[in-house]
């Protein structure tokens, strides 16, 4: 065996290693990018869900969205509001604080409420069956149950009552607002945690026409705004809208309202959901909330 070779072969493997190594050495220092150190900051505040939600490639990429000026500090809609005053915060910007707001599904008209004028039988999608003339709810501005929001919520906080209709369980919502973005007919909205009176409804039509479409149907009677002792309620374009940052949650609309289209939320801790609806008895509620 010559070992004069094996030697060598060493000494130049070793040698071609030592020159690969400096070679690689001088690359990462010549190509090196500064990596900016708020890009960790805002990662770390961010959700870490990558669920795509932001239009982007997962959270990575919206932390250095934001960091570079593409994307804004509320980028992540997964996170909701808290997440957007924490991001702010890194980014210097003073968000102010986050006001906890919950998806309010503006439609209780069930299979017992309002009647259905065809089956749909086609994409489990409430946009699809939008195009196909409607769906098969008799009411045009009604929820028609499907999977949209349910399937967008990241949380899981969107439900599916015993009468066909989406509902919110507020324990688990966070507020990110993505299910309202999502909705074809315009009947979720992202309302203050602390509200407690709801319209339900948002149908066009009005009087007759309305009621017979749907047992709790908003007729636009403005009952609602007769009683309201701070001017928080009005109709437009046919239903009732509050205005939360007037509204008291006194409740004397919800018992004015002569269709039961207004309601209480009675918060209960023990409750899966949080809580419920209720339809007021005909008489001056002072504090729904227990």
């Amino acid at each position: 065996m010559d070992w004069s070779l094996i030697w060598k072969a060493c000494i130049g493997l070793a040698g071609f290693g030592i020159a690969l190594g400096v070679i690689l050495a001088i690359a990462a220092k010549r190509f090196h990018v500064d990596i900016d150190p708020r890009v960790e900051e805002v990662l770390a505040a961010l959700p870490g869900s990558n669920c795509g939600a932001c239009g982007l490639a997962g959270c990575e990429a919206a932390a250095e969205a934001v960091v570079k000026g593409k994307a804004t500090v509320k980028v992540c809609k997964a996170g909701g509001p808290e997440v957007g005053v924490r991001v702010g915060k890194i980014m210097g910007l003073d968000m102010g604080e986050a006001i906890p707001v919950k998806a309010h599904i503006h439609c209780r008209g069930g299979k017992s409420l309002s009647p259905l004028r065809a089956v749909y039988q086609g994409v489990n999608s409430c946009r699809a069956a939008q195009i196909v003339v409607g769906g098969g709810k008799a009411c045009p501005f009604g929820c028609l149950g499907l999977q949209d929001c349910m399937k967008i919520c990241p949380a899981k906080a969107i439900l599916f009552d015993e009468e066909g209709i989406r509902r919110v369980n507020v324990k688990k919502c966070n507020g990110c607002g993505l299910c309202a973005d999502t909705c074809p007919r315009g009947l979720i909205e992202m309302v203050p945690a602390t509200a407690t009176v709801f319209a339900r409804c948002k149908s066009k039509y009005t009087g007759k026409k309305a009621s017979s479409l749907c047992k709790v149907a908003c007729i636009g009677c403005k009952k609602c705004e007769k009683v309201c002792p701070v001017e928080a309620i009005h109709v437009e374009n046919g239903f009732a809208v509050i205005d939360y940052d007037k509204c008291t949650n006194c409740g004397d609309c919800a018992v004015a309202c002569p269709t039961n289209t207004i309601q209480l939320w009675v918060a209960n801790r023990a409750d899966p959901e949080g809580g419920e609806f209720i339809v007021p008895e005909k008489e001056k509620i002072a504090d729904p909330v227990s």
